[in-house]
């Protein structure tokens, strides 16, 4: 009899387990049909060519809602609002997206200085601050920003990888360095050092910075040439990169020059600078370039631009953002699949911190997506390439 008793009270246990493994975690902004992901970005002001990174993400749950019925048979709710990259507004949408819209997460905020600005609110609140379009160091903290995790490539990696292409063939170059002053600009400033080395002050002639809202950046080109600049440094986005690729033309001055990945856009940058002006022009490639001939029957290019024709037609395919803004949109995908019926905020950040060999077809080959706990970069994997007029061509 109690051998019996014993049986049935064990039963009972497994089956108390099985429900409780089975049984549904939601957090805030998430319900049966629904996942609701909040956005702040720049739609609007000297940003402004960065909204499409918005537009192609919100384009892209849309899709996948209509097309594949959500995340686990949830609709993802996307609410995306203009801060016209401005940092107070920044933090005013984040406090209302958290608490007025209650979203279950942040995602692709544009900027250094605003992504830093809304960091401390969201990890107080334990709210995911997931994949800006940032790339400071410091969106990659684990141990004191538990709630943050960046997507690029990291700004302070990045400009080490271009000081030391530099110097693989110029070990002694005159260096002039055009940045925003900033948190962006700086942190791409002291990789670039680090990178340089002991002797990096001697190197760097000259440096300039800028406002984001600055008109013009004429008066700082024309020190950076004065100052006999060989090698130079544009730490800057989309905007002020034109107008400083349109006044070297100008100038008729053609240093060695890199670019911030960032601002590395045939359609942003480039075209409004003007393609033949841009030729020479070296960034940190790590995302397929569709207008390059060699991805022209790339499977991934060829599904992304069918995408693109269906769902966002009339918009600009030689913009590298759109590419960018699909893929991103695709990792957060993964890791709310990833969260299957668990969706609380610890389990999406959890989850997150989990990716292994995570591919994404319009990275470059050879990249990899691998997170962990203590290790929040994602994209890590890039190679130096150089813009010939059309397309980028990889330099060996």
């Amino acid at each position: 009899m109690s051998i019996r008793v014993s049986a049935l009270i064990g039963a009972a246990l497994v089956l108390i387990a099985q429900q409780a493994l089975a049984e549904k975690k939601y957090g805030p902004g998430v319900s049966d049909s629904e996942i609701k992901v909040g956005q702040t970005i720049a739609y609007s002001g000297p940003a402004s060519a960065y909204g499409v990174l918005g537009k192609t993400e919100a384009a892209y749950f849309k899709w996948l809602n209509d097309a594949k019925g959500g995340i686990n048979g949830r609709k993802i709710t996307f609410i995306s609002r203009d801060d016209g990259y401005s940092p107070p507004k920044a933090v005013e949408n984040v406090r209302s997206l958290v608490e007025g819209d209650e979203v279950a997460l942040i995602f692709g905020v544009l900027g250094t200085p605003l992504n830093m600005a809304i960091r401390p609110y969201l990890n107080k609140q334990g709210v995911p601050q997931l994949f800006p379009a940032a790339g400071s160091s410091a969106l990659n903290d684990p141990e004191h920003f538990h709630w943050t995790m960046g997507w690029q490539p990291n700004l302070h990696d990045e400009a080490k990888f271009y000081a030391r292409s530099l110097l693989a063939h110029n070990p002694h170059p005159k260096i002039g360095i055009l940045y925003q002053n900033d948190d962006f600009g700086k942190d791409l400033i002291a990789g670039l050092k680090d990178g340089l080395g002991p002797d990096a002050d001697k190197m760097i002639v000259s440096a300039q910075s800028f406002q984001p809202t600055d008109p013009t950046i004429d008066s700082q080109m024309v020190i950076l040439q004065n100052a006999g600049t060989d090698a130079l440094f544009l730490f800057t986005y989309a905007k002020q990169a034109a107008q400083a690729i349109g006044k070297m033309w100008d100038l008729k001055w053609k240093p060695e020059t890199f670019l911030h990945l960032g601002a590395a856009s045939i359609g942003a940058t480039f075209k409004p600078a003007g393609l033949e002006k841009s030729v020479g022009i070296m960034t940190a490639g790590f995302i397929k370039d569709a207008t390059d001939p060699r991805w022209a029957n790339d499977p991934d290019i060829v599904a992304w631009r069918a995408w693109m024709k269906e769902n966002m037609p009339g918009t600009d395919t030689n913009d590298s953002l759109t590419v960018a803004g699909y893929a991103v949109a695709q990792t957060l995908e993964q890791v709310l699949r990833q969260c299957g019926d668990d969706l609380t905020r610890e389990n999406i950040m959890k989850q997150a911190a989990n990716l292994k060999n995570f591919r994404l077809g319009l990275l470059l080959p050879g990249s990899l997506i691998n997170t962990s706990p203590t290790d929040y970069r994602v994209v890590t994997y890039v190679v130096l390439q150089k813009f010939n007029g059309t397309s980028w061509d990889e330099v060996k």
